[in-house]
């Protein structure tokens, strides 16, 4: 049967919990994040937690203030589940909770990938994410109260800055860069899930 977006979520889940609890070891995290997110149908995920224990029942709380209010201080400073990610004809996906790495490098040949920063903790109060994609293509959502610099350079290719801008206080601080080679990176800023635009979204 084919698997959901939500089913994939819920592996993703699983997997980031193991590595916070010392189960599975950053390589073997990373590989088994990228197969579940790559994953067509329920036989692809279930191998994937196979060894793990069964979810507890109901939602684990992740911090003391709900995400979205602004309590940045609740987000920084988590451990990295994620320093990279590649695709090499083909695509990945970093979205929903995950803690994003102080340095962050995402390759794509001939592939894409999407980096989801709204649910995001991190790792450090500074973050860098390095783009390089190359005939491919990078897209990047960040919410509208994290600070975002974009300085990346393309030939034959761009860096597309209209996601940057200021944020709030506390916010962490992102700086996109890199190098796109007939390709490009797009940076743009949405709401939350549940959260009404504030009119600071770019267009």
């Amino acid at each position: 049967m084919r698997a959901s977006d939500t089913e994939r979520e819920q592996v993703a889940e699983r997997l980031r919990e193991a590595v916070a609890e010392g189960r599975l070891d950053m390589p073997e995290f990373e590989e088994r994040l990228d197969a579940a997110y790559r994953a067509r149908t329920r036989g692809e995920l279930e191998p994937l937690v196979r060894d793990l224990p069964a979810p507890a029942s109901g939602p684990a709380p992740v911090s003391s203030s709900p995400r979205g209010t602004g309590a940045w201080a609740d987000r920084i400073g988590r451990p990295a589940t994620s320093r990279g990610a590649v695709a090499v004809c083909g695509g990945f996906g970093r979205r929903g909770r995950w803690s994003v790495g102080r340095a962050f490098t995402a390759f794509a040949l001939c592939g894409g990938g999407d980096i989801d920063l709204r649910d995001a903790d991190f790792e450090d109060r500074e973050v860098v994410i390095r783009c390089f994609p190359i005939m491919g293509g990078v897209d990047i959502v960040v919410p509208e109260d994290l600070h975002v610099e974009v300085t990346g350079f393309g030939f034959m290719g761009g860096f597309d800055d209209r996601g940057a801008g200021g944020g709030t206080p506390g916010s962490p601080r992102v700086r996109i860069t890199g190098f796109a080679l007939m390709g490009g990176v797009d940076v743009k800023r949405k709401p939350r899930k549940g959260e009404k635009p504030t009119g600071q979204l770019k267009k």
